[in-house]
């Protein structure tokens, strides 16, 4: 396991489109139907990464929970499944499954779309607000599977209230820490 921190990319950078199909339901999903005026949470997660499996029930809540206040979620997998076959499309639909994901898990085989985001790590976290401008790129929260921390998604949940509350970004964002995305040779 590679330890690495997000890249903080600039606040106000435009959503990269992109297009993947959500491993549950087997649909298409657009960045563009995605979006469309409203707030967007796009999540790079996976289901190997120690980091993940420390956050997923809380993931699945925050979510759920925003997913059901009007935000666009999408968790995206793009780990090698090659090297990491705990990552593939059958077990993340599993794993959607088992905790219950209201939003969709698809897989970016080709790895350009977490390029096209400058992923890093899982999890990594990027908000935009409904203008489809970054708000928020970094932590859940301060917990860590080395640490006693409680998992609250405190950092991303105050983003997302402040997004959705149409406020200015929150100024001080911290780096997710998580394993390296498994990039293709």
């Amino acid at each position: 396991m590679a330890l690495i921190s997000s890249v903080m990319a600039d606040i106000g950078t435009p959503m990269p489109g992109f297009a993947l199909m959500d491993v549950q339901k087997s649909e298409r999903i657009d960045s563009d139907s995605l979006s469309r005026n409203k707030p967007t949470l796009v999540m790079f997660i996976c289901n190997h990464c120690p980091f993940v499996v420390h956050v997923r029930e809380e993931l699945a809540r925050l979510g759920n929970e925003y997913h059901n206040k009007g935000v666009a979620v999408i968790a995206i997998s793009s780990n090698d499944v090659e090297t990491h076959p705990d990552d593939s499309p059958e077990k993340m639909a599993a794993m959607a499954t088992e905790l219950g994901f209201e939003f969709p898990y698809c897989f970016d085989e080709t790895q350009e779309v977490a390029r096209s985001f400058s992923a890093a790590c899982t999890p990594d976290f990027f908000l935009y607000n409904k203008e489809g401008k970054l708000a928020y790129r970094g932590q859940l929260d301060d917990s860590r599977p080395s640490n006693e921390i409680p998992v609250t998604g405190k950092d991303l949940r105050g983003a997302l209230d402040t997004v959705l509350a149409d406020q200015p970004p929150i100024a001080e964002q911290k780096a997710s820490i998580g394993c390296n995305i498994k990039w293709k040779s």
